[in-house]
């Protein structure tokens, strides 16, 4: 399964992403927005990294404007790797070499055909471990080192 979220600037892209995965196949769990109103994009980037890591879905979608916001949310979250991409071959290495768990991406940024060439991508590569994945456990090193630090 899929957790998709974006903010009120992305609410088109998000509503086209949805329709072309479901075309593919997947099973969606869409954590909003649902209105055009203002919001703040964190809660939402928390909700889907959270799905993500608590394994309710395999993998998340996160899109704003420019992605990055939704992607600095994301990975506050222990066990997330968001990375923001703009095109196909960020998209497939950050999962082939970094092992990403989320893909962010900004409506605009880039145009809805992009976005879903950068969804595919995105979803069909494999992680390729080997070499990788002590960079990867790494991640994990540096997350448990700063958790339970608390910011003011």
């Amino acid at each position: 399964m899929i957790a998709i979220g974006c903010d009120h600037t992305a609410l088109d892209m998000k509503t086209e992403i949805i329709a072309f995965l479901r075309e593919c196949g997947q099973e969606i769990e869409d954590v909003g927005t649902f209105t055009p109103e203002s919001v703040d994009y964190p809660v939402i980037a928390e909700a889907v990294a959270m799905a993500v890591a608590d394994g309710e879905a395999d993998r998340g979608i996160l899109i704003c404007g420019t992605g990055v916001g939704m992607s600095i949310a994301a990975n506050k979250v222990n066990g997330i790797r968001c990375a923001c991409c703009s095109e196909p071959y960020s998209a497939e290495f950050t999962r082939r070499h970094n092992d990403a768990n989320i893909l962010a991406i900004g409506a605009r940024v880039i145009d809805v055909e992009m976005a879903k060439m950068i969804v595919k991508t995105f979803l069909e590569a494999e992680y390729e471990a080997g070499r990788h994945a002590r960079r990867v456990e790494m991640f994990a090193g540096i997350e448990a080192r700063n958790r339970g630090m608390i910011l003011e």
